[in-house]
């Protein structure tokens, strides 16, 4: 939690509200509700996996975001889809 917190604030988001499930193997998933929209994680501790899902209808810093995520989660390897949306 504290890391998504952290990384919203990084990105310079502004968080609504927040959700968190802690499953018995340790495995979360989480919310927050952005004022820009969300940033949610879940995670597999068995293979070592996290998905990390930032959608923003406003300015947020998506690299700051993702460099916080990795560094409080010590990630070995990252992997990277961004699209971006059409405006008009």
């Amino acid at each position: 939690k504290e890391t998504l917190y952290r990384a919203a604030h990084a990105g310079g988001a502004t968080v609504l509200g927040e959700r968190f499930c802690v499953f018995p193997n340790g495995a979360v998933t989480g919310v927050l509700v952005l004022a820009q929209s969300h940033l949610s994680i879940h995670t597999w501790p068995e293979f070592a996996l996290a998905n990390v899902d930032l959608l923003s209808y406003g300015d947020i810093r998506g690299e700051a975001v993702l460099r916080e995520i990795c560094e409080r989660l010590d990630v070995e390897r990252a992997n990277l889809t961004s699209i971006d949306r059409a405006l008009g």
